[in-house]
């Protein structure tokens, strides 16, 4: 009798186990329900994280910048408040000075001033933003080698009003800030604009590809380091992001 009694127990315990596990158990439709969800947040947020994200490369790029201003700003006051003028590293780096077919006529790459301000800056790895990725930062349009050899040092920013080998009104080898501006004013480059001081005369840029120049290769017009703009450094050293209506 009392056997009989013990088994009707351990069945009765048995039972509740399985229903206990039937419970806590998940049907499919409660998992396809989950996954929905999951799936519907990570289409909200991974826009957020990667805008975030952008926007921590182009702060990490300003600060860049803002390093290679106070180096060029210590070269000048160490060689009587001008400017640098070595357009002999401008054609002797490997490859050369390469003048481009299409837009630009003119080769703003900037492995000359990595050089010359390396004693300042102590750091290659500021010439290079950290946005530049892909294709864009392999393009001979944007990236220098220092030296003749795969595992060199490479800049990926540009200088224009450094960007011939050949002395032009609108290039600023060798000239103080005041002469600067002043030649700038007289050539009239509309690229360059007509600056009114140090402060409006563009010296280090990401690399960009107007969507308006119709020599740029379909496949680069509008692309640019980031989102719809590009930091910049200026004369004075002051370094600012500005939108361009010109880039995606």
């Amino acid at each position: 009798m009392r056997a009989d009694f013990n088994m009707c127990r351990y069945s009765e315990r048995l039972e509740t186990s399985k229903g206990s596990l039937r419970r806590s158990a998940f049907t499919l439709i409660e998992l396809l329900v989950v996954i929905a969800i999951i799936a519907v947040l990570a289409a909200i947020l991974f826009p957020v994280f990667a805008q975030a994200r952008e926007k921590a490369r182009q702060a990490a790029c300003m600060s860049n910048l803002k390093q290679i201003g106070v180096a060029l700003f210590m070269y000048q006051e160490d060689y009587d408040e001008l400017l640098p003028d070595r357009r002999d590293l401008k054609t002797s780096l490997p490859g050369g000075y390469r003048s481009w077919v299409g837009w630009p006529p003119s080769d703003p790459r900037c492995g000359w001033a990595a050089i010359i301000l390396e004693p300042y800056t102590k750091n290659n790895e500021i010439w290079s933003c950290p946005s530049v990725s892909g294709s864009m930062g392999l393009l001979p349009e944007v990236v220098q080698s220092l030296q003749d050899s795969p595992t060199a040092p490479v800049t990926r920013y540009w200088m224009w009003r450094f960007d011939q080998p050949t002395p032009k009104i609108d290039n600023l080898w060798g000239k103080s800030d005041q002469q600067a501006v002043s030649d700038l004013q007289i050539a009239k480059n509309p690229q360059a604009g007509n600056p009114d001081g140090p402060a409006d005369v563009e010296m280090v840029v990401d690399p960009y590809f107007p969507s308006t120049i119709k020599s740029v290769p379909v496949s680069l017009r509008g692309k640019s380091v980031h989102f719809g703009g590009r930091n910049r450094m200026f004369l004075d050293t002051h370094v600012k992001y500005l939108k361009d209506a010109r880039l995606k």
